[in-house]
């Protein structure tokens, strides 16, 4: 059985779409944010900052 803290904040995982592979491990609120994830980070592969976006 799930937590409620779980259900509201799940563990996603941001893949970079440079290609590399290189990944984040991060939570989202599902309350704010039902959509996939796409944020701006860097991706220290290519040394630059690129778009990781939501896998689930």
């Amino acid at each position: 059985m799930a937590t409620k803290r779980a259900d509201l904040r799940p563990i996603i995982r941001m893949v970079s779409t440079a290609g590399t592979g290189f990944t984040y491990v991060t939570r989202k609120n599902r309350r704010n944010d039902p959509d996939r994830l796409v944020l701006r980070k860097y991706d220290p592969v290519v040394r630059r900052h690129v778009e990781f976006k939501e896998s689930r």
